[in-house]
């Protein structure tokens, strides 16, 4: 049970802080993380509200993971489809009227600040397996379940075709060339290379801990179910 309380806390720990995150990193205005910068092209293709089109999105990939292995669809999942936009932009418009003229080494800091959220965020409701994100969903599925490479390296590729697909249907859409700054930024690049490897660190080093104590045998018992 109490191993329980902990997964439950994790799981809405991190999917929350996981929204506030997307608020630093618009804040800082660097560019986005990959699936945002794939969710900008789309915007910018289709004619369609954000919101909707974010449903749409979410619920593909939701469509994917069914089949391929509802296993990681769960609470954190719905927790992530119906609040996390909400707690980014709430998150967003506080940053905008506490911060309003951020100069460039506070946008540096924010952007440092979201990236290190985000994958902390991700760490904690991975290691709950309550279920994760739509997105996060693919590369658990290419790696856990169709065994194919480690998860840092599935994960940097999978962010990559996020960025490119992004910029791709930005430019389908007409977009100029001096825009894509708003698709793709430091951050973008950034997230696509670290981020997998950082939420690998907060796994070991944090959430693992935290669900399982600290003894090395419990972890390494447990290791097959995160």
């Amino acid at each position: 049970m109490e191993d329980k309380k902990k997964k439950i806390f994790m799981c809405v720990f991190g999917v929350l802080i996981c929204g506030v995150s997307v608020g630093f990193f618009k804040r800082a205005a660097f560019g986005v993380d990959p699936f945002q910068s794939f969710m900008a092209g789309l915007d910018a293709l289709l004619p369609v509200g954000f919101g909707t089109l974010y449903v749409i999105a979410n619920l593909c990939l939701l469509t994917f993971s069914l089949f391929a292995d509802k296993h990681y669809i769960g609470l954190a999942t719905v927790i992530n489809l119906s609040v996390l936009g909400y707690v980014a932009q709430y998150s967003h418009e506080f940053l905008l009227k506490w911060f309003p003229n951020l100069q460039m080494v506070g946008r540096a800091l924010f952007l440092i600040l979201g990236i290190v959220m985000m994958c902390l965020a991700s760490s904690f409701y991975f290691v709950a397996d309550l279920g994760v994100s739509t997105y996060d969903a693919v590369a658990l599925i290419i790696v856990n379940t169709w065994k194919v490479g480690k998860f840092r390296y599935v994960r940097i590729l999978c962010d990559l075709v996020c960025v490119l697909a992004g910029i791709g249907l930005y430019v389908a859409a007409g977009g100029k060339i001096s825009g894509i700054s708003a698709i793709v930024g430091a951050g973008t690049i950034v997230t696509a290379f670290f981020m997998g490897p950082l939420i690998e660190f907060f796994n070991i080093y944090v959430a693992k801990p935290f669900l399982y104590g600290k003894n090395k045998k419990a972890l390494e018992k447990k290791a097959d179910l995160c």
